[in-house]
């Protein structure tokens, strides 16, 4: 009896198994669909990634002003009233 239990119960987790990666291979992109999406994305644009670098740079040297003082920054830019 215990033999057997532990046959279906092997036999039923490698089903699961096997369908979980019979749908993920389903649902997965393909290769032209791959580089599609790598081909679009924001970084493969050189233009697009200076303009990222310089609005982070940015953004470091007010966080690291506001990390320095003790004033609210955010008072300074039009903040809430």
């Amino acid at each position: 009896m215990s033999g057997m239990r532990t046959i279906l119960t092997s036999t039923a987790l490698l089903s699961v198994a096997g369908l979980g990666y019979g749908m993920w291979s389903i649902i997965a992109p393909g290769e032209e669909r791959r580089k599609a999406i790598i081909k679009n994305l924001p970084e493969s644009n050189p233009v697009r990634m200076e303009e990222t670098r310089k609005r982070n740079a940015l953004l470091m040297e007010t966080l690291k002003e506001a990390a320095e003082t003790n004033e609210n920054i955010a008072r300074r830019f039009g903040g809430s009233k």
